[in-house]
């Protein structure tokens, strides 16, 4: 079966993303791209890397275009995707790269996002530990999913095993990251220039503020809740740092160590949690990923290293923010909700140099 897939915001970074996976899925057909701005003009025009989709051209986003298809992606700024989704009743499956559908709390979409809270969704991360097993479960046959947000995958993908098997202590956890300022989209910022990042590294969202922290937090409490971490027990200092790449997250987690704890046990508890995972990786011990390394993969690389004078855990992690962080878990959790084999259209390898 050939599934028919429209994608909204096709003119953005995340929608020009996941047309490019899509375009070599051979079990689908992309029929339909809109945009806002941009609607009426060639899609090659504002993605001219996708040379095997030049035969398309860009419509404005209304519920009416996106409907009749099998799947619809909405690539959309945050806030934007609930007036489609209540209008797509009838598609059979919708996935949502914003964060509308992200969030389970009311509470804290309105002090992170504020607006009209939605529905939240299937969470579009396959391999996060949650109790019972992985995400992947509850993706089985879902008709709509919520992609996650780059920085709060990366963030909960490098911890949730460690929380699941209740080695760390997740209430002093601190998380630093390197992103590539792709993540922020395509919108014409001072901040964001080429002039104000080139040769420099620039600190935002400081002090809690940061519209990841609530997903990262509601991910660790899924993954904790065997082990009694509720949500109380979830505190993260999270510092973002634009530097100069255009794309990629270097996240560095880091928290305490349970007593008791052995370094065995620690390590082992990663090794269970991602030894049979195809897209999310633990490299041998006294080994770090770079972001060079998944430039264009589905890929989560996670280097872990046990800080005994500290009693902390530390653990690296590098992802390419616009593929694994937004894109690629999209298409995979469409591969598994649809009965696909899971890594079709992705890869596990990186562009270099």
């Amino acid at each position: 079966m050939t599934y028919s897939v429209a994608v909204s915001g096709a003119s953005g970074y995340a929608g020009g993303e996941i047309l490019r996976l899509l375009a070599s899925h051979p079990d689908v057909e992309i029929r339909t791209v809109t945009a806002h701005a941009n609607a009426g003009q060639p899609l090659v025009d504002h993605q001219p890397q996708l040379r095997s989709l030049a035969h398309l051209t860009l419509r404005e986003t209304t519920p009416e275009t996106l409907a009749g298809h099998d799947v619809v992606f909405l690539a959309l700024p945050h806030g934007q995707s609930g007036q489609y989704t209540e209008a797509l009743g009838d598609t059979p499956l919708v996935i949502d790269a914003g964060a509308d559908h992200r969030l389970e709390s009311v509470a804290d979409w309105d002090s992170f996002y504020g607006g009209r809270f939605h529905e939240p969704w299937v969470y579009g991360v396959p391999e996060l530990p949650v109790a019972g097993g992985t995400q992947r479960q509850r993706l089985v046959g879902a008709s709509r999913i919520a992609a996650p947000g780059c920085n709060a995958s990366t963030v909960s993908l490098s911890l949730a095993p460690g929380v699941a098997s209740g080695v760390i202590d997740p209430s002093d956890i601190v998380s630093v990251l390197a992103v590539g300022p792709s993540g922020a989209g395509k919108s014409l910022r001072s901040n964001l220039l080429g002039s104000e990042i080139l040769g420099s590294a620039n600190p935002y969202a400081v002090g809690g503020v940061h519209r990841h922290i609530p997903e990262i937090r509601q991910a660790l409490v899924n993954a904790g809740s065997s082990t009694g971490s509720g949500s109380g027990g979830i505190r993260i200092s999270f510092t973002p740092v634009l530097v100069p790449m255009a794309r990629g997250i270097l996240a560095t987690s880091t928290a305490p160590i349970v007593a008791g704890a052995t370094d065995a046990d620690i390590r082992d508890a990663w090794t269970a949690a991602y030894g049979d995972e195809t897209f999310v990786q633990l490299l041998p011990e006294g080994r770090f990923p770079r972001t060079a390394d998944v430039l264009g993969a589905n890929t989560c690389l996670l280097g872990l290293a046990i800080d005994r004078p500290a009693n902390r855990v530390v653990v690296v992690a590098a992802v390419d923010n616009l593929t694994k962080g937004t894109a690629g878990a999209a298409i995979q959790s469409m591969n598994i909700a649809l009965g696909l084999p899971e890594g079709r259209a992705l890869t596990v390898n990186g562009v270099a140099p």
